[in-house]
């Protein structure tokens, strides 16, 4: 079992940057896929970067590409965002979501994460 910790959000100005942690409790990170996820007010969640148990693929939503980085330390067992070039469409709850690794890569489908952690606010002020 693992649970998430996400921190980092906050309010900024269109064209800045933010950087997201997420801390995962357990001594099996290595053994989950890891990915991040938001929601805005009267939307649907929706899948942002995944990245695989390694750290050696990533893979991001059109919307983030080029702009967005997503990153993790096993070591630390931490996951990151990081986030460039913020307009006010990314306005919204981050959430940082486990999965166990499996056959298929990335996985897009928040149904299929077992673990979330509880969100952190990102406010881009245009």
């Amino acid at each position: 079992q693992v649970q998430l910790v996400e921190s980092g959000g906050g309010l900024v100005q269109a064209g800045g940057s933010l950087r997201l942690s997420c801390a995962a409790s357990g001594r099996t990170f290595s053994s989950y896929d890891m990915s991040w996820f938001r929601q805005a007010p009267g939307k649907e969640r929706e899948f942002v970067a995944a990245i695989n148990w390694s750290g050696a693929s990533t893979y991001y939503a059109d919307s983030v590409k080029g702009r967005f980085t997503i990153s993790r330390d096993n070591a630390k067992n931490t996951v990151t965002l990081q986030m460039n070039s913020l307009n006010p469409e990314d306005t919204a709850v981050y959430y940082c979501a486990a999965v166990s690794i499996g056959r298929s890569w990335p996985r897009l489908n928040e149904r299929e994460y077992n673990y979330w952690g509880q969100g952190t606010q990102v406010t881009v002020s245009s």
